[in-house]
């Protein structure tokens, strides 16, 4: 049986299922990668049974899908109903309860492919998108060792009656996220901040006047030990 694993750099929960795949699949490539890079030639080049895809910051082209025999496998960061990108952050302005990760077969449109399995965890009160993530990443892995196991022992891998439920956030829906304006409610605005705020990273962006202002207190160092997707 053969594998190629495609990763995130620098990312513990990628480095634990990268090492398991090395450890239990005698013919398993590992690639990985960071935003804005390339695929090695060891990927596009690559053909055999299964292809993982694990936190990839790429869209990973068909025909490589379609060098997977046996299924191309992608671990989303969300539940059916936040399929896309900045789906804990979604999750977050909706003020939703229930989150969870998606295992599902790659298509060559973003988070379209059949459904495997899902699994479920709550949504605290004084969550943050950082808090979320976390958990959220948490379950992933959880998740990644049930469906190696299924994998490794020649399970099916059947795809249940879950389905998405919407089309996949994009990045232009996530940068309207960001953006507050004078006419939104205080109430909006909170929701907003609350929404967008992540260690690292710049917070959302006021509209006045036709200027942009960035509000600073949301950029706060980031943990030592954590890296976002």
């Amino acid at each position: 049986m053969s594998l190629l694993f495609i990763g995130k750099k620098n990312d513990p929960y990628t480095d634990d299922a990268a090492n398991t795949v090395l450890t239990l699949f005698e013919d398993a490539t590992v690639v990985r990668v960071a935003k804005g890079e390339r695929l090695p030639e060891v990927a596009t080049s690559w053909a055999g049974d299964w292809l993982i895809s694990y936190l990839c910051p790429m869209v990973l082209p068909k025909d490589l899908l379609n060098k997977a025999t046996s299924g191309a496998i992608n671990f989303h960061p969300g539940p059916p109903e936040y399929p896309g990108i900045g789906c804990t952050n979604f999750a977050i302005y909706n003020d939703e309860k229930i989150y969870g990760v998606t295992c599902h077969f790659m298509a060559s449109k973003v988070d379209t492919g059949q459904i495997i399995e899902v699994s479920h965890l709550p949504v605290y009160e004084n969550d943050s998108v950082y808090t979320l993530t976390r958990r959220c990443y948490a379950y992933q892995i959880r998740l990644f060792h049930t469906i190696m196991d299924r994998i490794l022992n020649d399970k099916p891998l059947e795809a249940g009656d879950l389905t998405w439920q919407r089309k996949p956030y994009t990045s232009t829906d996530f940068k309207k996220l960001y953006t507050i304006t004078p006419d939104m409610s205080e109430e909006e605005i909170e929701r907003r901040i609350r929404a967008t705020s992540f260690p690292g990273y710049a917070g959302p962006e006021l509209l006045l006047h036709g200027r942009k202002y960035v509000l600073e207190s949301m950029n706060a160092p980031l943990p030592p030990d954590f890296e976002t997707n």
